[in-house]
Parts: structure tokens; C-alpha cells; sequence
């Protein structure tokens, strides 16, 4: 049917856009309408499209250390330049302090990613209003726009009661980039949606550019299958206790032997310090005992490794004796880097 495999607007759907734009309102007291919506081939495809909107060559986007590495290929994509500020190790939370400083006239957006991959924090309240404060002052001195763009395909995979702030309800040129991709386990499916206010800076001609890239980037529109079952699933939750039951058994397995780590709020990963300077040749040797994890290098943030355990409750139980063996063997006196 047409109606189902057919061509569309570029942003998608009217009566998906509809629903999607009713249920945020619902959960965040905000007022968007379809018109704020664009269905997007997931996450990275809404990030695309908006990057393609917004910059132009030489534009800067400033993230934080540790960000998702693909950020970087994502600017470049538009001829843009990646800004990186240093990761604050403490609790993980922006290091706003050095963020200030790095803002320029050239800065075009800031991207943040919360809860965050890799390191599971989640951005609080406190963080987001001087964040937005820093941002606002920043527009005044500079006489620009600077966009938040907030990447929040982990936005339902928080634990304990966490809150994560809904920034459009904090900053004005705030664009906010969705996936269902781990809050429905749909990442083969590639669909997402961004949100555009109308309070943000040249909102007219961002949603008008925000429809063209979508279709000469290639994507067209999200796939049409798939705008019609996520509107039937806005509501829908996540099994938050099966990723939490995996998240205490890692978490005090491994503080256990000696690693060190900050419990994550949210998401579905450990991002825990490397026991050698080398977390490259840490993820080797973890590999020879068949456990695979990322380097924190990968992530702008050296000396850190991520382990990721949205894997099955067992897979963690046979992990755990590989990763206590790892950190004693590690720790031996004798022990000589290969590399």
C-alpha cells in the first residue's frame, strides 16, 4: 500500500510527526507541534542533516571529552572543525570552565551526548542551566546564534530515578536529535527523528534546509515502515531492570578486583580506568581472554577503557573471572608491556 511503502513529505509522516510531537509534550510540558518534527534515518542521520543545515566551512562545534568518535567524521562531513574540551575525570560532568574559553565567534553549535556514551553520566540539572548561561552570554558578546544540539538516543535508559533535563526547556537554539534505536532495540531499523522549536534562531529556514538535506543527502526520508510501528510505541517503555541487574553485577564485580569506575546513571555502559597508561594494549590483552572492550582513546579520553553490557546476564558472569585475572596479571611485578 501506498500508505505504507509510499513516498511522503521529507520530513515523514504528518499524523507520525503529530503523535511523535503529543508525546514529548506529554513527558516534558513542551508545546511542539508537526511542524517541529523531521523523521530522520536514525540518530547519525538527523545529526547529519542538521550539521548539513547549519555550518558552513570553517564553522566550529565544540563537545565534550569523552564523546561518540564518529562526531568527528560527522563535522568534517560539512567541512566544519570538531573543538574538544579536555574530559573532566572527576564525575565526568562538561568542563565548563575550559568551555567558555574555547567558544568563538566561529562557534556554530555545542553537541552534547546525555546520558553520555561512553562513560553513562547523565548531564544534570545544575550542569544544563550554566551551560545554557555560559551559551547565552556567549551570543550576546559574539552577536551569533550557538545551537545546543543534544544526541539522546539513551534518554530512556537511565536508572534510579535519574532526571534528564529536556534542554529546549533550557536554551532556546536547542535542537534535539532522537533515535529509537536503544530505547526500543531497533538499531538496524535506522529511525529517529530531530526536534526543531520555533523559539530557536531562524527556525523558518532551518526546518526549510533541515527537509532539502534530508533528500540530498540521500536519505530522502526515514523509512516509511518504520514511521508507522514507532508511532504505535511512543509510549512504550524499556525494560530498565534487566540492563540495571547487569549494570550492579559488572559495577561491583570489578570495583571488587580493583578497577576503578563511577557508577553510570544511564545508558548501558562502564567507561572505567585502564590498570596500565596503555588502554590500547589493555583492550589487546583483554582480547586474549575474550572480552571485548574500546579504548577510552577512541573516545578523546586516553587512559580509559568502555565496556558495554547490554549482553545477556550470563555473558557477564563468565566475563567476570577473565577480568579479575586481567587486573592481577596486570599488576605483577614482573609484569613488561609487549608494546
Amino acid at each position: 500500500s501506498m500508505n505504507i511503502h509510499g513516498y511522503m513529505n521529507n520530513s515523514g509522516y504528518e499524523e507520525v510527526r503529530a503523535a511523535v510531537a503529543k508525546s514529548i509534550n506529554d513527558k516534558f510540558l513542551t508545546t511542539f507541534t508537526q511542524n517541529n518534527i523531521l523523521m530522520t534515518v536514525g540518530a547519525a542521520g538527523g545529526l547529519n542533516v542538521i550539521f548539513k543545515t547549519l555550518l558552513n566551512p570553517k564553522d566550529e562545534v565544540i563537545t565534550f571529552a569523552p564523546f561518540f568518535g564518529e562526531y568527528r567524521s560527522y563535522v568534517k562531513n560539512y567541512e566544519g572543525e570538531l573543538v574538544i574540551v579536555a574530559p573532566n575525570t572527576i564525575n565526568f560532568q562538561p568542563n565548563l570552565e575550559e568551555f567558555k574559553k574555547k567558544i568563538t565567534p566561529k562557534t556554530k553549535a555545542v553537541i552534547i551526548n546525555s546520558p553520555n556514551n561512553p562513560t553513562g553520566v547523565i548531564y544534570t540539572k545544575a550542569t544544563i542551566i550554566e551551560l545554557s548561561k555560559i551559551m547565552k552570554e556567549k551570543q550576546k558578546e559574539f552577536g551569533t546564534d550557538i545551537y545546543i544540539i543534544s544526541d539522546e538516543p539513551y534518554r530512556e535508559i537511565a536508572y534510579d530515578d535519574a532526571e534528564v533535563p529536556y534542554l529546549s526547556n533550557y536554551y532556546a537554539n536547542t535542537i534535539i536529535g532522537y533515535s529509537f534505536s536503544k530505547s526500543l532495540s531497533l538499531p538496524g531499523e535506522r529511525i529517529g527523528y530531530l526536534v526543531i522549536p520555533d523559539q530557536a534562531a531562524d527556525y523558518i529556514n532551518i526546518i526549510a534546509a533541515a527537509n532539502i538535506a534530508n533528500r540530498i543527502l540521500g536519505y530522502v526520508n526515514a523509512p516509511s515502515l518504520f514511521q508507522r510501528v514507532i508511532a504505535k510505541c511512543l509510549y512504550a517503555k524499556v525494560d530498565i531492570e534487566a540492563y540495571n541487574k547487569n549494570r550492579e553485577l559488572l559495577y561491583s564485580g570489578i570495583l571488587a578486583y580493583g578497577y576503578q569506575c563511577i557508577k553510570p546513571q544511564g545508558a548501558f555502559y562502564l567507561f572505567v580506568k585502564s590498570p596500565i597508561e596503555n588502554d590500547v594494549e589493555f583492550c589487546n590483552l583483554a582480547k586474549m581472554k575474550n572480552i571485548l572492550i574500546v579504548p577510552g582513546s577512541a573516545f578523546g579520553c586516553p587512559g580509559y577503557v568502555r565496556i558495554a553490557y547490554c549482553v545477556a546476564y550470563k555473558t557477564i558472569e563468565k566475563a567476570l573471572p577473565g577480568f579479575k585475572a586481567l587486573i592481577e596479571e596486570v599488576k605483577l611485578p614482573y609484569y613488561k608491556s609487549p608494546i
